[in-house]
């Protein structure tokens, strides 16, 4: 495989057409090499428009999902970001190289080591990898960022009260085959915004609270 020559063609054919026109993005879909941060069975799926399973039910994003969350939550050098499912990591450096601190909970112990190989990899100092489980909650402190990487009937009221004012939160809402991908913005002490960015369907996340359902 011309590594290079399919990178290209991942960015040119799969992101950009997904409106990802951020050149700080797309820049560093060429630094942060995909390839190194994917199992060694699953290496011929780098770069294609597809999940990547990473076992104990975890996957990789789409290429084109990793991009376009990247690009909503706009982040700045200054930033704290949490990340909820570090998983193989690859996410995490693509937030880590555009933030000032990543903290990253994984619920799996060993995805959580294989992460941490990863990032060393790439010489990314400025992460935290915390095992635990953060399907409702994780700490008190507060963040300009956080993103779950797996899909949540409702948003975890806990994680939006832990947004700075003017902080971001990308998530997969609803149940499959109907998600949605959310970007909520804290626009004030008690007040929200929610723009509805794409449709998608991901794994959900374990132990994920579930809203009261009709039963007929």
């Amino acid at each position: 495989m011309n590594l290079e020559q399919a990178r290209f063609n991942m960015i040119e054919q799969q992101i950009r057409p997904w409106d990802v026109l951020d050149p700080k993005v797309l820049e560093l879909l060429k630094v942060v090499r995909r390839e190194q941060f994917v199992p060694a069975d699953s290496k011929g799926l780098t770069f294609v428009d597809g999940e990547i399973p990473l076992g104990h039910g975890a996957s990789m994003w789409q290429p084109k999902i990793e991009a376009r969350a990247v690009q909503a939550l706009a982040l700045q050098p200054t930033d704290s970001v949490l990340e909820i499912g570090t998983g193989s990591g690859h996410l995490t450096a693509l937030l880590a190289r555009l933030s000032a601190q990543v903290t990253s909970v994984e619920i799996e112990p060993e995805l959580s080591s294989i992460a941490t190989r990863n990032l060393a990899t790439h010489n990314i100092d400025n992460v935290t990898l915390q095992v635990g489980d953060a399907a409702q909650s994780w700490g008190e402190a507060e963040y300009d960022a956080i993103v779950l990487t797996a899909s949540v009937p409702m948003v975890p009221e806990a994680y939006k009260q832990q947004l700075k004012v003017g902080g971001r939160l990308f998530a997969i809402v609803g149940d499959a085959p109907a998600m949605h991908a959310q970007l909520i913005t804290r626009t004030g002490a008690d007040s929200f915004e929610t723009k509805t960015l794409f449709e998608t369907a991901v794994a959900p996340l374990r132990n994920a609270t579930q809203p009261q359902r009709f039963v007929f």
